[in-house]
């Protein structure tokens, strides 16, 4: 029976490894790095400057008038932001996929490009063309003789929307131009071919087929918009007041850690929010 087993292959028992072990390391390498420091946030916001833990600082936000204004200021930038995104960035979007010119493709290109961009850069060549003594005020003052140039709407709220539609309009036409790529063409020939003008291909065939794109880059655009901080900073805007400026002028200037602590964190909760809403949109658009 011993001799009769001395051929057979040996089997040997592995012993296997949970999953959970493996994901352990790099999950409290996270955890260490992103989880621990919100975690602190979260506590300061809960710890009043008289001491002990208390939802005092979050009354006393909540209260508050420049809050309140900051929330508005917030919401209503993000949201023009993204509406101009979403019109511009579909326009630009069908200019390159279907009206051919020379350099498409580099445009097309130069899109990725820009998408690596730093948002306080768009801000300066801005500021260098629309500022006090920029380009535009500067060839006004030369050909009439005016002491001062017109152009003063860059230290505006409305000079914070033009600067974040210029920066994140890109972040738009990218999923667009990836779903016009896989629009069949077939169909765009046969109802030219029926007699169908530019404005109904766009609305009936193009449209529908772009608005999961839309949603998806108009999600991700909003919740950027949310949390800008270097536009802002960067055009000088007085009376303009976002919620990470006002964390930045409770932490830096006035030393309201709580404070600064409790704006961030809501912050946080709405930017977290309306991830969580982008990343259900792009999974159905396949963005």
């Amino acid at each position: 029976m011993a001799s009769a087993t001395l051929g057979l292959p040996a089997q040997s028992k592995r012993a296997t490894v949970p999953a959970w072990v493996w994901a352990l390391p790099p999950v409290a390498l996270l955890a260490l790095a992103f989880l621990y420091p919100l975690a602190l946030v979260v506590r300061q916001s809960f710890q009043p400057d008289t001491g002990g833990t208390s939802v005092q600082p979050y009354a006393d936000v909540f209260a508050s008038e420049a809050f309140r204004e900051a929330l508005w200021t917030t919401v209503w930038l993000a949201a023009g932001s993204t509406a101009g995104c979403l019109v511009l960035g579909f326009v630009l979007a069908l200019v390159i996929a279907f009206v051919p010119f020379p350099g498409a493709r580099a445009v097309s290109r130069f899109i990725d490009v820009f998408l690596s961009f730093p948002s306080f850069l768009i801000t300066l060549a801005l500021l260098f063309i629309y500022g006090s003594v920029g380009m535009a005020n500067g060839l006004w003052t030369d050909v009439t003789g005016a002491a001062e140039g017109p152009f003063r709407f860059l230290t505006t709220p409305w000079g914070v929307l033009l600067a974040e539609i210029t920066y994140f309009t890109p972040f738009v036409m990218r999923p667009l131009l990836a779903a016009f790529s896989q629009l069949d063409t077939a169909q765009l020939e046969a109802a030219s071919s029926l007699g169908a003008r530019a404005p109904r291909i766009i609305r009936q065939i193009i449209l529908p087929e772009a608005l999961p794109a839309l949603a998806a880059g108009g999600s991700l655009v909003l919740v950027l918009c949310l949390n800008e901080f270097g536009i802002v900073l960067f055009t000088g805007a007085k009376g303009v007041t976002t919620l990470p400026m006002l964390v930045y002028g409770k932490a830096i200037l006035e030393s309201d850690y709580p404070g600064a602590c409790v704006v961030a964190v809501v912050n946080v909760l709405i930017s977290v929010g309306l991830y969580g809403l982008y990343r259900v949109v792009s999974r159905r658009a396949g963005a």
